[in-house]
């Protein structure tokens, strides 16, 4: 995902329900450093503000940019809540004791699958992982069975990445989990020799759409979010899903958490506990952000394929570990 610029926005609103927690007079609200996609964000960030009367700020920027940032800052920050595209960044955050405890409400309503294991922060959207490919120059019977298959000398030259982002950088902390540190290197040297880099994932469809590769790895939501505009970036292309559990079928989430750092700790929860439930998911359902939806019997915009149809691996998010996948991949030349 390319870097955005930084923004600032406060929403003033005038509804208050009484039943949610308040601010004081004079009070500036909560603070969000935002690394997730500037108007799913924006349309939670309405949608609470409306229920509540709680008024918010956000700060936009991109998930390893704000997580270090906030790991600069430390207890000094002024966020109160972080939400990321991808685990990696809420990972590093976390790994320095830098999060509050989410309550047991909270957790509860969002699928186990979906949030790491120690509850320190949780899943509140996903993407899934995919090869999308060009209809006209590689046909379905040629389609890699595995995302390790693109390490074989067969695939040089064939397939694009983009490795300097969060996106891909999940993916192959997923490949750390599940198989290990040497086959994970071994891949990534032999992605070196193979692939063709690009500066997004937007960028690698375009130029699969172009034709000037046959296939590239991307989040699913890229390919939505461009059909249901012109499809002018997607028109030639179609989607893989690896399923079988493979690593090629991994399910990033995207995070949201506490800051243990927080002043308004209460509305901060508050704000967590209101994108993961009901309304705050059904934003997913009913936008055009074209992610996942991770709440317990939430439902999905009904153009993607049903989450528990992708066969994806389990992969507990507290377990991934982005500061070794950038060792790796430095030492293979991708980075």
């Amino acid at each position: 995902m390319p870097k955005r610029a930084l923004a600032r926005s406060t929403l003033f609103v005038t509804t208050l329900l009484i039943a949610a927690p308040t601010l004081a007079a004079g009070d500036d609200g909560i603070v969000i450093y935002n690394a997730q996609h500037e108007n799913l964000t924006r349309a939670w960030v309405d949608g609470f503000s409306r229920d509540t009367g709680i008024k918010v700020t956000v700060r936009n920027g991109d998930d390893s940019e704000l997580g270090n940032q906030i790991v600069q800052e430390g207890p000094a920050s002024p966020a109160d809540v972080f939400l990321t595209e991808n685990s990696p960044a809420m990972a590093m955050v976390d790994h320095a004791g830098l999060l509050a405890p989410l309550p047991p409400a909270t957790l509860a309503q969002v699928a186990p699958a979906w949030r790491p294991s120690h509850g320190r922060w949780t899943g509140i959207a996903a993407r899934a992982t995919v090869f999308v490919y060009n209809k006209n120059k590689l046909p379905r019977a040629e389609l890699p069975a595995s995302l390790l298959d693109l390490a074989r000398p067969s695939w040089k030259g064939r397939w694009a990445a983009s490795p300097s982002g969060a996106d891909f950088q999940a993916i192959v902390s997923a490949m750390l989990e599940l198989k290990g540190e040497a086959v994970t290197l071994q891949w990534l040297k032999a992605m070196k020799t193979n692939f063709t880099a690009y500066k997004g994932n937007s960028t690698v469809l375009k130029a699969v759409n172009a034709g000037q590769v046959e296939g590239g790895v991307i989040y699913h939501y890229y390919s939505f979010v461009d059909q249901a505009k012109t499809g002018e970036n997607s028109k030639n292309t179609a989607l893989h899903y690896f399923r079988h559990q493979d690593p090629g079928a991994f399910v990033s989430i995207s995070g949201g958490g506490v800051l243990a750092s927080s002043r308004h700790k209460e509305q901060a929860q508050a704000f967590l506990k209101w994108i993961t439930g009901p309304a705050g998911q059904a934003i997913l359902k009913n936008g055009n952000a074209f992610e996942y939806a991770v709440g317990v019997n939430a439902a999905s915009n009904p153009a993607l394929p049903p989450l528990t149809q992708l066969d994806a691996p389990r992969v507990d998010a507290a377990r991934l570990n982005s500061k070794k996948v950038v060792d790796l991949m430095i030492q293979a030349g991708l980075l």
